[in-house]
């Protein structure tokens, strides 16, 4: 929907609410690591509302030429259970060509979300 403010808009403010005026305020040390940790997590939902479904197309992109056509469903779904699958087939020995180089690419693709920081550092 293109009502605002925006799902990654909404969880953005929140963060950065609490980074500048909650945060400041508080002493108590195991608070304010539940506070930046709630911090982080609003950025990696942010991350994924903003860049997820294409990522998700990706992954699936990556994972489709390794096994088995994706069932119906959403992207969410059909990755899960085109990951699910490949695991299933490497833990039967079977690893098809090109595993290592998608698995690596997908963990990059995971990485933009959960922790772009990382991949910066190289």
């Amino acid at each position: 929907m293109p009502d605002r403010p925006s799902a990654s808009e909404l969880a953005d403010a929140v963060r950065e609410f609490l980074e500048a005026e909650v945060l400041p305020s508080v002493q108590d040390a195991r608070l304010r690591f539940r506070l930046l940790v709630a911090a982080n997590a609003l950025s990696i939902a942010k991350r994924d509302l903003e860049m997820g479904d294409d990522l998700l197309r990706e992954e699936i992109a990556l994972l489709r030429p390794l096994g088995e056509a994706p069932p119906p469903g959403t992207p969410r779904e059909q990755a899960l259970a085109l990951s699910a699958a490949l695991a299933r087939r490497i833990r039967r020995g079977e690893v098809p060509s090109g595993t290592l180089e998608a698995l690596r690419r997908i963990a990059e693709l995971k990485l933009r979300v959960a922790s772009p920081r990382y991949l910066e550092r190289g």
